[in-house]
């Protein structure tokens, strides 16, 4: 029990340390000592966010979906959350060995696991539409600047252009797919109120309806 404990309290002050001291936190981050611990940190993080994502579906913020799907998040973003972070590490890793780093990709790893910290705060952040995403990649750079600088020893201006360039582009894309996402969330209700009522219709009235519904949804798609 007191293993769990200190294992608690260790990620709790490991979140505060990132959050309230990232240049400290990189600077003094050992760059070996094995995947285990960034990879139960990032676990951990990705389970709060879970609950955190359960809870805002659930109450109607953010994303809409069902209480099972909800629920479900709890146990799959943990999951997905840790397969995915060796992806993520591998891109980082290649780019800092392109900007003339000597570390190893446990230390790339180990970077973009514990900036996994602010997850839990852009997930609630992330309820506004579009700056939520800023916030989140504008915050996001800043961290894997500081690491770019604190454990890759890189030059600040050029871990600026460069990792500005990349966030930059995936600030674009995040922000155009929320807008996909709300124009196809839209249009599902449009659906929806237009079949509700189609109910009182008669068959040839219906399929008037129908046709001028798919005929403006369709005009909308080709404006995009």
């Amino acid at each position: 029990m007191n293993t769990e404990n200190d294992q608690i309290q260790k990620i709790k002050q490991t979140v505060i340390n990132v959050v309230t001291n990232p240049v400290g936190f990189f600077k003094d981050m050992p760059v070996t000592g094995g995947f285990a611990d960034p990879m139960v940190f990032l676990a951990a993080m990705g389970f709060v966010s879970g609950v955190i994502q359960a809870f805002l579906s659930i109450i109607g913020l953010g994303y809409k979906v069902s209480f099972f799907m909800a629920i479900a998040s709890i146990i799959f973003v943990p999951l997905m959350v840790v397969i995915f972070s060796f992806i993520g590490a591998g891109i980082f890793f290649v780019i800092w060995k392109l900007m003339g780093s000597e570390q190893s990709f446990e230390a790339a790893y180990r970077c973009v696991a514990y900036a996994a910290a602010i997850s839990p705060l852009t997930t609630l952040i992330g309820i506004i539409p579009y700056l939520g995403a800023v916030i989140l990649m504008g915050w996001m750079l800043f961290l894997m600047v500081t690491a770019s600088q604190e454990v890759h020893q890189q030059e600040s201006q050029k871990s600026w252009i460069v990792l500005g360039i990349i966030f930059g582009l995936f600030t674009l894309l995040n922000l155009n797919s929320q807008y996909a996402a709300r124009n196809i969330e839209e249009g599902m209700k449009k659906y929806n109120r237009q079949m509700e009522q189609m109910e009182d219709m008669t068959p040839e009235e219906a399929g008037r309806a129908m046709g001028k519904f798919f005929n403006g949804f369709n005009q909308g798609s080709e404006k995009e």
